[in-house]
Order: C-alpha cells, then sequence, then structure tokens
C-alpha cells in the first residue's frame, strides 16, 4: 500500500447559477408578461416587490414636480429592478415601462429577502449586482455634471450596445428613437441628430438593418 499517495480531493460544486434557481421555484414568486408600452409600475405606487427580468427590455422614467420627464435605467434580460422595496422605501421612485414584449418574475419583498437570507450564493450575487448598479448611477452623475453632450451621447450608445461585454452581437442596438436618447443624455433631439450624424460620418456607428456601435466610438469618450 502506498503511504504516501494523496487522498482523493471531492470535486467542486459547480457555480451558484442564478436563472436556474429562479427557474426551479426556488423563489415563490409568478411570471407576468408585459406588451411593449404597458406601465408595470408607476412613480408614487406602493413599493412592495421586486422584479426579475427573464425575458425583454424595461425602461425606467423619473417626473419631475415641475413636469420634466427623464429615463434613469435601461434594462435587459438578468437584471433585477424594484429592489429599492428592500430596503424599506415606502413607495416607488419611477415608473417602469415594458419597451419590448417582456416577462418579469415577480416577487413580494418578504420572500425574497427570506431568500437572501437563507441562499447565499444567491445572496452574494445579488449584493454584487446591486453595487454595480450603485456605481453605474454614481458615473451616470459625474458623466451629466461634468461631460458634453456629445460625451454623454457616446457614453450611451457604448452602454446600450455593452462595450466590452464578450456578447458581442449587443452591439447592434434594438430601435430606438431620438427622443429616447435625448432624454437619456439630457439634452434636445436637434443636438442628438446632430451628433449621431456626426458620428455616422466617422465611421463610429452605422445603419444597417439596426444601429451598429463601432468600438471607434470609445474616442470620443476618451478625448479631452
Amino acid at each position: 500500500m502506498d503511504r504516501h499517495k494523496e487522498p482523493v480531493k471531492p470535486p467542486r460544486p459547480p457555480p451558484f447559477d442564478v436563472e436556474a434557481f429562479l427557474d426551479s421555484g426556488g423563489i415563490a414568486g409568478k411570471v407576468v408578461e408585459y406588451r411593449v408600452g404597458e406601465v408595470i409600475y408607476s412613480q408614487g405606487e406602493p413599493c412592495d416587490r421586486v422584479f426579475y427580468i427573464q425575458s425583454g427590455d424595461v425602461e425606467l422614467r423619473v417626473l419631475s414636480h415641475t413636469g420634466k420627464e427623464a429615463i434613469v435605467g435601461m434594462l435587459g434580460p438578468r437584471a433585477f429592478f424594484g429592489e429599492a422595496a428592500l430596503a424599506g422605501q415606502p413607495l416607488r421612485l419611477a415608473t417602469a415601462i415594458a419597451t419590448s414584449p417582456s416577462a418579469l418574475l415577480v416577487v413580494h419583498k418578504e420572500q425574497m429577502i427570506r431568500v437572501l437570507h437563507e441562499e447565499h450564493a444567491l445572496s452574494d450575487r445579488f449584493i454584487t449586482y446591486v453595487l454595480a448598479r450603485n456605481i453605474r448611477v454614481e458615473a451616470d452623475l459625474v458623466d451629466q455634471m461634468f461631460n458634453s453632450s456629445e460625451k454623454r451621447l457616446a457614453r450611451v450608445l457604448l452602454l446600450l450596445a455593452r462595450y466590452g461585454k464578450p456578447d458581442a452581437h449587443h452591439r447592434v442596438l434594438p430601435k430606438i428613437s431620438q427622443e429616447t436618447l435625448a432624454e437619456m443624455v439630457g439634452t434636445t433631439r436637434s443636438r442628438v441628430n446632430f451628433f449621431m450624424n456626426k458620428f455616422r460620418k466617422l465611421g463610429y456607428i452605422e445603419y444597417n438593418g439596426g444601429l451598429r456601435i463601432n468600438d471607434s466610438l470609445l474616442s470620443i469618450v476618451l478625448h479631452d
């Protein structure tokens, strides 16, 4: 018998699969389907549920007391939203609207809190997601305060195209109006139209069965 033979190590467990856990019914929520343009919840409504996008796209809009409206977020599949309910926020601060046919898992906050306490792997993934969202919000605020509308538009396009992510097929954006881009950037439609024409002439973007964003657009963001 070989006394120096090392013991066989047990196989490492696979990484926690959030999608598989949600699909297995680990969270007692229900899947609700929304049509394009349908309101998921409105600003000022009770904040008592958390949403997970299984498919589709969601836009978050805020309306000020003076009647000015702005888009503060555009979310796609595998994203959570409405998570402020977990922090005790009583009312929604934004309106959520489906911008494509969407299937959302809807979970009441008490159920979500219980699952996060019991499933540590899901809790870690969720915390990482929330922190990344906060970093994005801070970056958006800095961008709005210090950068020109041209830079802000270029950054929005790169974010929508998921620049730096491995799934390169997302570089072609779904149909998005210049009015929507103007609301996201915080400028006028005419300025967006001017810069989009400029980006196209410089080869930074292409219109070919959709809006294709090229990596070279990053030069606008990095330019001082």
